[in-house]
């Protein structure tokens, strides 16, 4: 069963963002005074008394984009409220009535609607009878409210369940999958994000930098739901222009860190940038499961093969030497589905338990080579000699997403990064985890504290 839909309508720095946080209690969509911030539609899933319904955030109608995105802002709107079974008609109660204002009320009075009209920053009681002069637009009376006070929140709560009269009762659907679609500006996040949905769902332009927020976009495949998260462009940050293009970097790392699989957009019709450096090794950090997706293949497949093509990503981006690469041309939707199966399929390795026995005995296998302690005794001689051998004495996994192992050891100095990425890569050649990260931790096998603690 879907989830009615509640649609944010008004004019460009009205508080619609912040009604959307208030009724949420998260921060989902940024907040500045600049106008005209939010351009895609941006939602969430609103629960009051067991009854659940979509919350819908618009861009400001009538904004003069400054990226001449006006007309595709305008589209979203439409959309928005083409698809809503409520929509909340949003004012500004220290402006009074505007021109704008009447403009949107006759948009929304050719058809039908179902209309709560609420005069936002009502900050005080003092300023309440001046929302009279709205019900001129023919919406009745409006309701005072102040997104960012939480003054009449609940009231607002109640008027929506009354007249989306019967919300759904069922608990939406949790999606089996997160994927994070992230690259540097101009890349194609927006246009893959639509490929996948099937619907125009995000704003696409030539211009860089047109998502600012972190979007999530709900679908269906094969019976069940993921959400694809759209996240803004990076770029390096000392070019960052304002506020909103910070606030959105920090949307795009966070929309990395709660993401189950990362999809990292390299452009191929420009070299590998520092912002792409940077990016994978951010992901590497974080032990995120990636696919490095190759997009707009269509216009440089002339100049390289894929085989040259993903030597030279090894080269440039070493930090994702075993990440599997996908190639896309999200304008025509082309290898999108393989793309979906892959990443369906890395998730399933990086949600992979592993039975004690078996992890123990591939450790057996890799304390046979006794790589590590011949490494050790030529790099350093006597001292490594007396230091003595590496010893693995039982090994168990402790989480997934990412695969974490924690090793009980002799001597947490012979492990050292290097013997680390050693075993990792040998247990990703005996194991089903062959192309996500592993989590490698070691504690003394003497030591009594305990593996939360550790962690």
């Amino acid at each position: 069963m879907s989830l009615p839909k509640v649609a944010i309508i008004g004019r460009p720095n009205i508080g619609k963002s912040s009604l959307l946080n208030a009724l949420t209690g998260r921060m989902i969509s940024i907040v500045e005074p600049t106008a005209g911030v939010t351009r895609d539609r941006v939602s969430a899933v609103i629960e009051k008394d067991k009854r659940y319904f979509e919350l819908v955030d618009t861009g400001g109608y009538g904004i003069v984009d400054r990226g001449d995105l006006t007309g595709h802002i305008e589209q979203q709107i439409r959309q928005a409220i083409g698809s809503a079974e409520l929509i909340i008609f949003m004012v500004d109660i220290r402006d009074g009535l505007v021109p704008l204002d009447q403009t949107i009320a006759k948009l929304l009075r050719k058809e039908n609607f179902n209309i709560i009209g609420v005069a936002n920053k009502a900050d005080s009681a003092k300023l309440f009878p001046a929302a009279g002069e709205f019900a001129k637009l023919g919406f009745g009376d409006f309701l005072c409210i102040s997104a960012t006070n939480n003054i009449n929140k609940n009231v607002l709560l109640e008027k929506i369940i009354e007249r989306l009269g019967e919300p759904a009762r069922e608990k939406p659907a949790v999606p089996v999958m997160k994927i994070a679609i992230v690259g540097k500006r101009n890349a194609g996040k927006s246009t893959l994000v639509n490929a996948m949905v099937g619907d125009e769902r995000m704003i696409v332009s030539e211009l860089p930098g047109t998502t600012r927020d972190a979007v999530d976009v709900a679908f269906e495949k094969d019976g069940r739901t993921i959400v694809a998260i759209d996240t803004a462009g990076v770029r390096k940050k000392g070019k960052m222009a304002d506020s909103i293009e910070f606030y959105s970097y920090v949307r795009a790392t966070h929309s990395i860190r709660r993401a189950d699989v990362v999809l990292f957009l390299i452009d191929s019709t420009v070299p590998v940038s520092q912002v792409d450096k940077k990016l994978a090794r951010f992901i590497t950090a974080e032990y995120k499961s990636c696919i490095i997706v190759v997009n707009k293949w269509d216009l440089a497949k002339q100049k390289a093969s894929t085989g040259d093509y993903e030597d030279y990503l090894t080269k440039m981006l070493p930090a994702l030497k075993n990440t599997p690469i996908a190639f896309t041309t999200a304008t025509k939707a082309k290898n999108v589905q393989g793309l979906l199966d892959l990443t369906a399929n890395i998730f399933k390795q990086s949600s992979t338990w592993i039975k004690t026995a078996r992890l123990n005995k591939a450790f057996e296998l890799i304390k046979a080579e006794k790589t590590g302690g011949v490494r050790r005794r030529k790099a350093r001689g006597l001292a490594a000699r007396r230091a003595g051998w590496p010893k693995i004495y039982y090994t168990t996994q402790i989480a997934v997403n990412p695969v974490t192992i924690l090793m009980f050891v002799n001597k947490l100095e012979l492990f050292d990064d290097n013997y680390r990425r050693y075993i990792v890569g040998r247990l990703q050649s005996m194991l089903p985890i062959a192309e996500v990260p592993v989590r490698l931790l070691a504690r003394p096998r003497s030591s009594k504290t305990s593996v939360k603690a550790k962690l």
